[in-house]
């Protein structure tokens, strides 16, 4: 009934890729940007559930299968 708003930001296409990090201790996972040249990591959010993902991949527009996944 009444959705939450999301608003949309950009992120630079060419240089960054979406990320999700994901521990292989505890499976805590966190949403980023990855720059291609410099492997550097530039934390987002923390992803706790599918609504969190959902939320990230919408504030972004990002399709999900364009999302990499690190451990």
């Amino acid at each position: 009934m009444f959705k939450r708003r999301i608003a949309k930001m950009d992120y630079d296409k060419i240089n960054q890729k979406p990320i999700i990090r994901a521990s292989i201790c505890n499976g805590e996972q966190v949403a980023g940007f990855k720059n291609i040249h410099t492997g550097k990591f530039s934390e987002v959010m923390l992803i706790k559930n599918e609504r969190d993902l959902r939320e990230f991949l919408e504030k972004y527009d990002i399709l999900p299968e364009e999302v990499g996944k690190e451990y």
